[in-house]
């Protein structure tokens, strides 16, 4: 059986292709434990870090929300569907039309070449706690209503309910994740207004000056690289049942201020690490980057077993080991 992965060569989407290549096996929809003959990245750029030199790898470059381009990365033994690919949210914001192509119309495009497959895929959509946003309560539960405040929370609240529809078609066994901020991303950073929960620890690490556009006391609701594939591998392997008629879910984190994680950064590295950050208020973040939860009670998904990290501090020695050699900068 194959497997599609779009944005494929992402940090995270490389994480997963290579967590898949190494388990070697995926259930279908019939849940049946069934060996991956294939792995087919789709994204439109080269990957950040070095990919698997792998038989069973196949990468396709190429913008998938263009008319025909979606059913050219499925073939009829395609049983998952994983959909990271997005424009992200700080561009999404600055280009409405843009996001909207990618995030909603594209999503719609990839549902509708995998609702033309003979056997209906498992589809696994990456979404976002941005589905939230405004009048919210001081914790997010199970139940509470999306409410985005954003071009990119709406679009992906919007593609949440199309793969909730395709499954109740039984187009596609779907389940849509809500990602927390995923911190410590690698490399450089990138248009998403989170960008700066990686930056603040990712840059002194290595030895660079960074500005924090937020105070110290914004909160983010974060997981781990580490922790994110294991929630995606475990969305897939789950039975279509354990889903019922939600096919929605947040995933568990953990609620962390920058305060902490200069905290973090003191106690792993000393106080010469945590000075190279600066502070230096971006309204335009400070909008977006406001308006998101930062407190949650998932319940549901404790209950199926997913699993956060414990602290910070785990999250950013996860980060030194994976990403820089267990050494940094001090």
């Amino acid at each position: 059986m194959k497997v599609l992965v779009t944005g494929g060569t992402g940090f995270i989407g490389s994480r997963l292709v290579k967590a898949l290549l190494d388990r070697g096996r995926v259930h279908d929809i019939d849940d049946k434990e069934r060996e991956i003959t294939g792995v087919r990245i789709a994204d439109v750029t080269q990957p950040q870090q070095p990919l698997p030199e792998d038989e069973r790898l196949e990468t396709i470059y190429g913008d998938f929300s263009e008319p025909g381009a979606a059913e050219q990365l499925l073939s009829e033994d395609t049983g998952v569907v994983f959909h990271l690919a997005a424009i992200v949210s700080g561009q999404a914001e600055q280009e409405f039309d843009l996001g909207m192509r990618i995030n909603l119309d594209g999503t719609r495009r990839l549902l509708e070449a995998s609702r033309s497959l003979k056997k209906p895929p498992r589809f696994v959509f990456s979404s976002s706690v941005a589905v939230y946003g405004g009048d919210m309560p001081g914790v997010i539960e199970d139940n509470t209503p999306t409410t985005p405040q954003t071009s990119y929370g709406s679009q992906k609240a919007g593609s949440e309910l199309l793969v909730a529809d395709y499954s109740r078609k039984g187009f596609v066994d779907g389940r849509s994740l809500r990602l927390p901020t995923i911190i410590v991303r690698p490399g450089k950073p990138n248009a998403a207004a989170s960008s700066f929960a990686s930056s603040v620890l990712r840059e002194p690490l290595q030895g660079q000056e960074v500005i924090c556009p937020v105070a110290d006391t914004t909160g983010v609701w974060a997981l781990s690289p580490r922790k994110v594939v294991d929630c995606f591998l475990r969305a897939a392997e789950l039975p279509t049942d354990a889903w019922g008629m939600n096919r929605s879910l947040c995933l568990p984190g953990i609620t962390v201020t920058v305060a902490e994680m200069m905290n973090a950064l003191r106690e792993i590295g000393g106080e010469g690490v945590a000075a190279r950050v600066r502070f230096e208020p971006d309204p335009f973040i400070e909008k977006i980057v406001y308006g998101w939860p930062t407190r949650f009670s998932p319940k549901r998904c404790i209950g199926m077993g997913f699993k956060a990290d414990n602290d910070i501090r785990e999250i950013v020695e996860g980060f030194i080991d994976d990403y820089l050699g267990g050494e940094f900068v001090h």
